[in-house]
């Protein structure tokens, strides 16, 4: 007899597995396409739209697989502890695509500044071309250090709606998470002799709970794909190219920093079952 959850469970991870491999494929796009000597905006916006794309199509795909079993969402078996330890709402926070945005900035004009002051030799000349310098095939304008006062502004006003955003679903999942110590369910639970067992009274009232948190997961991937979109319209094609590729990376690499200190962990512990942490 067929199990219907895990019918559902295999179409979400395959869902997964195929995303995590056309993370790949287009970082190494557009790796390549920032690498050239001279960036080609046209080109660069058609990847951006391609990814924007991709994250739009597995967002949809997420949702139609949550509309029956949505807490496997929330705490996905394909995903190492550490990326589980850092979900909200079966994803990531999309006020952190704009962390990111931050981050980069201050790391690459910290880069510059220091290219510049490690060499003495330079002069105030010097310091207008380090910090015009092109770097990656991103030119001057084009990197995430050149920011603009109004991208800048936008962006923060981007971030405070965001955060607002998010707080919103937070408090409506609270409300669910509380809810599972109401009726029938609590009560139930107190007076079955044996642990487990449910009657349709329980089972109507979890059913619900999977229905209402597949509701949060999809009101979630619309804030992030909204987020997203956003910052990538406020950026330039170099700096959007720029984002995409680190978000890329960021996600790919926790990925494997999971899978590595799991494995750690069972080495240490003395286990020889390290395939059961080995999620593809």
């Amino acid at each position: 007899m067929e199990n219907p959850s895990s019918d559902t469970e295999k179409l979400q991870q395959d869902c997964y597995n195929e995303w995590m491999s056309l993370q790949a494929k287009r970082m190494t796009e557009l790796k390549e396409a920032l690498s050239t000597g001279e960036k080609d905006d046209d080109k660069l916006r058609d990847l951006i739209r391609t990814a924007i794309k991709d994250f739009e199509d597995y967002a949809g795909k997420r949702s139609e697989h949550s509309c029956r079993f949505s807490s496997n969402y929330f705490a996905p078996k394909w995903n190492t502890c550490l990326e589980n330890a850092l979900l909200w709402m079966g994803g990531c926070r999309p006020s952190s695509f704009i962390r990111l945005v931050y981050a980069m900035c201050g790391s690459q004009t910290e880069h510059r500044l220091s290219n510049f002051f490690n060499n003495t030799n330079e002069d105030i000349h010097g310091l207008s071309m380090a910090l015009g310098e092109t770097r990656g095939g991103i030119g001057a304008g084009e990197s995430m250090s050149d920011l603009t006062a109004e991208q800048i502004i936008k962006i923060n006003e981007l971030h405070l709606k965001t955060i607002k955003a998010e707080n919103k679903l937070t408090k409506l999942s609270a409300s669910l998470q509380e809810d599972t110590a109401d009726m029938p369910i609590a009560v139930a639970a107190f007076y079955k002799e044996v642990i487990g067992q449910a009657d349709m009274a329980v089972e109507r009232a979890l059913d619900k709970h999977e229905e209402d948190m597949a509701g949060l997961l999809v009101q979630a991937e619309k804030l992030r794909l909204t987020t997203l979109t956003k910052i990538v319209d406020i950026l330039t094609a170099g700096q959007a190219a720029e984002f995409l590729l680190a978000g890329k990376k960021l996600h790919l690499a926790m990925h494997e920093w999971g899978r590595s200190r799991e494995h750690r962990r069972i080495e240490a512990s003395g286990g020889d079952t390290i395939g059961e942490v080995a999620r593809e």
